[in-house]
């Protein structure tokens, strides 16, 4: 086991789960949140600032809610830049625009830091099994070399290029999800109030071209009431969309399929489900379709 020291900046939903599968995999974590009863939570040792997890860490892990967040960890007064070291390396979980993290990289790099960005998919589920995707950028060679920290926490590592290219990829496949979440629960409204069976409707749809993550892993669950809490939320998913769009604006792609996500994920804040599981636009869709609920037991909302 190496001897090299963890530490862990952002221990909410997906960060505390992540940490949870490293120290069970006998890696002590120095963990940092600002909540503090978060890093006891999650096995780690609890860490009073970044500074300190810095003094104390050679990996230093970050699961932050966005760019602007790890901005301020990285570059604020008491940040990671103000007391890095050379040979540490820092790997981001999070999701984040690439733009910002080629700039952070180059800055990290003046201090003889590295800067892996490794952007996770599979959500709470997968995070809580150790078992997410990894699509990762940065120095090949460091990713090499990092490929135990992320053993504990990852079933699929993919090495995407140089640095932004794990960020990048990971904007990519968030916005293909909104897509499909949101077209996908829009249509099983409609099935919902045409009388269709929706459990013989998915198994129709996941033996057609209509297939997709949410009919295959989502609506399954959400049509007997299971809504899968505990995954990115709303709000969340709303933001990733627009950061898939400012990616393909920088990169001068047309962005013509946007509105639709944006406009349901747009729509569930509105109603009140910005703070759920983005799997409840469905229920936004279904209060602006007459109150309509997927759930059997529950029928059409009073």
């Amino acid at each position: 086991m190496s001897k090299a020291r963890i530490g862990f900046i952002g221990l909410g939903n997906m960060g505390g789960r992540m940490t949870k599968c490293l120290v069970a995999a006998g890696h002590p974590v120095l963990g940092h949140d600002t909540a503090a009863d978060r890093a006891a939570a999650c096995g780690a040792t609890a860490a009073a600032s970044v500074r300190e997890v810095v003094a104390g860490s050679d990996y230093i892990l970050l699961s932050l809610p966005d760019s602007r967040a790890i901005e301020a960890v990285v570059e604020g007064p008491d940040g990671v830049l103000a007391h890095a070291r050379k040979g540490q390396v820092l790997i981001d979980l999070s999701t984040a625009a690439p733009s910002s993290t080629l700039r952070l990289n180059a800055r990290l790099a003046e201090r003889g830091v590295s800067l892996i960005d490794a952007g996770v998919s599979g959500g709470a589920a997968a995070a809580e099994k150790g078992a997410l995707t990894l699509m990762v950028g940065g120095d090949e060679a460091q990713v090499e070399a990092a490929r135990w920290v992320f053993a504990p926490i990852s079933h699929k590592i993919f090495y995407m290029g140089a640095s932004g290219a794990g960020h990048t990829a990971k904007l990519l496949n968030n916005f293909l999800n909104a897509v499909s979440l949101a077209a996908t629960a829009e249509v099983m409204v409609a099935g919902k109030k045409a009388g269709l069976d929706l459990q013989l409707l998915l198994a129709a749809l996941n033996n057609s071209s209509g297939i997709n993550f949410a009919t295959l892993n989502r609506f399954p669950k959400i049509v007997d009431g299971d809504y899968l809490e505990g995954g990115l939320t709303g709000k969340l998913m709303t933001k990733d969309v627009l950061l898939y769009i400012d990616c393909a604006r920088e990169l001068g792609v047309a962005s013509l399929n946007a509105a639709g996500p944006l406009a349901s994920f747009g729509l569930g804040t509105a109603l009140g489900y910005g703070d759920q599981i983005s799997n409840r636009v469905v229920d936004a869709i279904g209060d602006m379709s007459g109150g309509v609920r997927l759930h059997t037991a529950t029928g059409n909302k009073p």
